[in-house]
């Protein structure tokens, strides 16, 4: 029997970023002078905007004016672009509704726009001064290989615009698209998706920091859609602010463990997951190292992109699992469709 095309999509994932790796960047992203505009505006609707922020935190530690704001964020605050404006435009399939009303009217005031599209001739591509193509192919679900690809893309532009080797990008994509095919399913995110099912009031809240961020929000997102639960994600301690009330039985957290270079995890995260075992929620520690009270996977590299792609992966599982346990076809919309085209 087929499986069904969400978790076939899952399975294609590693092929569309070797494909992507193998793709030509424009030459035209090196010869940008970033010094040229005022403002450095990162946007895009959903994942595809949470695969912008890590571009975001790289082009603010480089001392650039970059902002990372929401396409439809812009539209109700179009003063933000100004005619010295780069703008950075990701739509996977470049016919999202904010972004192609914000493409043919407010952002045409942008000096220069990138596309990152899977459909070069969409209106996001057929609107923007270069085109960087997806290539990750045809997805009938959640967005999943779509989804990688655009973080691969970001990592590519980020480096060719900063003026650092994209080879060395290709070379950690091709190492994450190994990881990729290596994968096995975890144990500790099966009995973390057992444990949910069966506790009271189930509601789970994804929290990381600094590019893991990216990673929350989006598996949030993938949990709504591919699992039909209730799923937040918190950018670092934002979870303390309010959310942190929601603790206790019932509630599933997860939490990227963000490690410092000598391997231990940072402070505030392991400080939140020790009060987050006290107060009897059920905790998923992944990467960094084990706590006590946790489930925990470790992710296999230190390397920034593969740890993403992993990190993202384990989420997927963890959609996939909660989806079975529920007797519902993972990534099936109900209300939704693939592309979002309305206001």
């Amino acid at each position: 029997m087929a499986r069904p095309s969400y978790e076939s999509d899952l399975a294609e994932q590693p092929a569309a970023l070797r494909r992507f790796a193998a793709s030509t960047l424009p030459t035209e992203l090196a010869d940008l002078d970033l010094g040229g505009y005022r403002r450095i505006i990162v946007t895009a609707m959903g994942s595809s905007h949470y695969a912008g922020l890590p571009t975001w935190r790289s082009l603010v530690a480089a001392g650039l004016p970059a902002w990372w704001v929401s396409a439809t964020e812009l539209l109700d605050s179009p003063e933000l672009i100004t005619t010295d404006t780069l703008l950075v435009v990701t739509s996977q399939s470049g016919h999202s509704g904010e972004v192609v009303a914000l493409t043919s009217t407010v952002g045409r005031r942008a000096q220069y726009v990138i596309g990152i599209t899977d459909v070069p001739d969409s209106p996001l591509g057929r609107a923007s001064n270069v085109c960087v193509p997806l290539v990750s192919g045809p997805e009938a679900s959640v967005s999943s290989k779509s989804y990688l690809n655009s973080v691969a893309a970001h990592q590519r532009i980020t480096a060719a615009l900063l003026g650092n080797p994209t080879a060395t990008v290709d070379t950690a994509i091709a190492e994450a698209a190994r990881a990729l095919e290596e994968f096995r399913p975890a144990k500790p995110v099966t009995e973390t998706a057992e444990s949910f099912l069966q506790g009271p009031e189930p509601r789970m809240g994804l929290i990381g920091k600094k590019d893991d961020s990216a990673t929350v929000l989006m598996g949030a997102l993938i949990l709504k859609e591919a699992s039909k639960i209730a799923a937040e994600g918190y950018v670092g301690g934002e979870f303390r602010h309010g959310p942190l009330e929601t603790a206790g039985p019932g509630l599933t957290a997860i939490v990227l463990a963000d490690p410092d270079a000598s391997g231990q995890n940072d402070p505030s995260l392991a400080a939140l997951a020790d009060e987050l075992i006290a107060s009897g929620t059920d905790v998923l520690l992944i990467g960094g190292k084990a706590q006590p009270g946790t489930r925990h996977v470790p992710l296999p590299s230190a390397d920034p992109l593969t740890r993403t792609v992993i990190a993202t992966r384990l989420v997927q599982q963890l959609s996939v699992d909660i989806a079975n346990g529920k007797g519902i076809i993972p990534g099936n919309f109900r209300f939704a469709r693939k592309i979002t085209t309305a206001l």
